[in-house]
């Protein structure tokens, strides 16, 4: 892992994926899912003193009456000035309007986190890398179903698509109107 790179926040969006209670409360590896979630409250905070947009992505079962208890965001998570982002599919870009709200706030740059690592997340990114995105992953925002899983997408997937980095390591560029 490396230092993030120098963000700038009106460049710069947070996206977390899937921090749900029936989520966050599944056993999760290589910590638990509300280990998972202190982190990504922190990197919330983080982004969101340093000027940058937070995107909070959940997901709902598609062709469903009603979905399952605890299928929206952990209470809390969501503040003023955030958006929320329903999907229907593993990633958030399919159908979403996510590129457009991005490319609206001037976003090329994402800082990536949730739940699970190798699916929502990875998911997620593997568009935006598409779509060309420059991608930041923060791998102790993350954990998914086995540590093995999540090793996988941190340490032979994520650095082919952008840079991995922890919590503390995050930096925003001072910002000069």
């Amino acid at each position: 892992m490396t230092a993030a790179p120098v963000l700038d926040p009106r460049r710069t969006a947070l996206v977390l994926v899937d921090l749900m209670d029936r989520l966050v409360a599944l056993p999760l590896e290589p910590r638990k899912g509300t280990e998972v979630l202190t982190a990504c409250e922190e990197l919330a905070a983080r982004c969101r003193a340093g000027g940058a947009l937070v995107v909070l992505v959940r997901v709902e079962r598609p062709a469903v009456a009603e979905q399952p208890p605890g299928s929206g965001l952990v209470a809390g998570l969501l503040h003023e000035g955030d958006r929320e982002v329903v999907k229907r599919t593993i990633g958030a870009f399919q159908g979403t309007g996510l590129d457009e709200l991005l490319r609206d706030q001037g976003v090329d740059t994402l800082v990536l986190g949730g739940i699970a690592t190798n699916l929502g997340v990875e998911s997620t990114a593997r568009a935006a890398a598409d779509l060309g995105y420059e991608l930041v992953f923060v791998e102790d925002a993350m954990a998914a179903f086995t540590a093995a899983e999540h090793d996988a997408s941190v340490r032979l997937d994520f650095p082919r698509l952008g840079t991995v980095t922890m919590v503390g390591r995050l930096d925003f560029a001072a910002v000069r109107d």
